[in-house]
């Protein structure tokens, strides 16, 4: 299990570092040109935890396996005897919390890649080249738990899978229906919220998972390579 500890980990790094250091920074800049003064930080703050918000309500209204009319099979029967049913399920639902805020992280970053091609191709392009970077740590966060918790490789590619495909969605989304009304306002609340997003998800699913699987520091390894790895690609792209 510490490969699934440090990957893990590795992906709560990621997605902590960008929050901070990218996303959240943005999101004040862009609200900040926007309203002027110390009032974009603040509104930039108040999406952020209304991003956590968002993501703790779908977390709180999530089923869990406890219906007890399912019919089993005997494999089945013989995880919950082992104990192992609710460490699978709890990937599962970790996978697809990660693929759900990966989806929505990655729709404005098509718009705002969209957007910043419009007024200078070179930066969109650069631009393009560090999101496809910062997308491979975030397929594992979403296909590690998910093959650990299913055995399906299949499953596990189809997930990290469509949710990079709200990017392009994102960026056909700008062009078709947010051309003239997208502005330093809704980009500022969307990458705020965002950021919220992932903070909640690393700290409420990844890293306590990441601890339970690991053995000594594996957790903490793997989350600051994650930092380290993100860091490093935002100073190169």
């Amino acid at each position: 299990m510490s490969f699934l500890s440090i990957s893990l980990g590795f992906s709560a790094g990621v997605m902590i570092y960008v929050s901070f250091m990218e996303i959240m920074p943005k999101a004040q800049e862009a609200l900040g040109d926007y309203y002027g003064g110390g009032f974009g930080e603040w509104v930039a703050i108040a999406s952020f935890f209304f991003g956590i918000a968002i993501i703790a309500l779908i977390d709180r209204i999530v089923p869990e396996y406890e219906n007890p009319h399912e019919a089993r099979t005997q494999e089945s029967l013989d995880i919950i005897k082992d104990g192992e049913l609710d460490d699978k399920l709890k990937l599962k639902r970790m996978g697809m919390f990660s693929a759900l805020a990966i989806a929505i992280h990655n729709f404005p970053e098509g718009l705002a890649t969209f957007f910043s091609a419009l007024s200078d191709p070179g930066l969109g392009l650069s631009i393009a080249i560090a999101i496809a970077i910062h997308n491979i740590p975030e397929g594992i966060s979403v296909s590690v738990p998910l093959y650990y918790a299913t055995g399906s490789r299949k499953k596990a590619f189809i997930y990290s899978f469509l949710s990079g495909m709200s990017e392009p969605i994102g960026a056909v989304f700008g062009y078709f229906l947010l051309r003239q009304y997208f502005n330093d306002l809704t980009f500022g609340i969307l990458f705020a919220a965002v950021g919220g997003i992932m903070v909640f998800i690393s700290i409420d699913e990844l890293l306590p998972n990441s601890r339970k699987y690991g053995k000594g520091h594996q957790a903490i390894y793997g989350f600051i390579i994650g930092m380290i790895v993100m860091g490093i690609s935002l100073l190169l792209f």
